[in-house]
């Protein structure tokens, strides 16, 4: 295996940070806009514009991961722990892109148009208050399903960067060394 299968490229690696962190971000506003009412209207147009930003981040992110090879996983691990690995990258872009996509359902059932710097983006469904207090729901269930896997994984990648030191998380820390020179 070469240097380069061993990490993440710089871009892929940039995004995923860059995706964490508005990620962490927008749960934080979430819950916050929830539990205060007195910030809400600021609060509720960062969430928009920061849900908007995720969904197009995550399109990029996919674009980037078909046509990029991960690195290997070690051949120490174990088949389940492979599998594991797998499935819950697979449901954190699955969530990633479902989430914002209810939230913009969500504002759509509701009749509020959703704006975007003064740009106003088109609804995708027809006003409907029963349907939108049945995405409200699942936007509020979605977003804690996420944050439940994002947990795991962080939790997963400190496990193999802290105790299993098998090389998983320096793939997503560190340069290939023929980037770093």
């Amino acid at each position: 295996m070469t240097d380069t299968q061993q990490h993440y490229s710089s871009s892929v690696r940039g995004l995923h940070w860059l995706m964490a962190f508005l990620l962490f971000s927008q749960i934080f506003i979430g819950a916050t806009m929830v539990a205060r009412v007195d910030s809400y209207a600021i609060l509720i147009v960062l969430h928009k514009a920061l849900g908007l930003i995720l969904l197009g981040l995550v399109c990029l992110r996919l674009g980037a991961r078909l046509i990029t090879t991960a690195p290997a996983l070690p051949s120490s691990m174990p088949q389940w722990q492979r599998g594991a690995a797998h499935g819950l990258h697979g449901l954190l872009y699955l969530l990633m892109l479902a989430q914002p996509l209810c939230g913009w359902l969500m504002l759509s059932a509701a009749g509020q148009p959703l704006t975007f710097w003064g740009w106003v983006v088109p609804s995708l469904i027809s006003a409907d208050s029963g349907l939108y207090v049945l995405l409200r729901a699942l936007h509020g269930l979605l977003a804690y399903l996420l944050f439940a896997l994002v947990l795991l994984h962080v939790g997963a990648a400190l496990v193999h960067g802290l105790i299993r030191r098998d090389g998983v998380l320096e793939r997503m820390l560190k340069a290939a060394p023929s980037e770093s020179k």
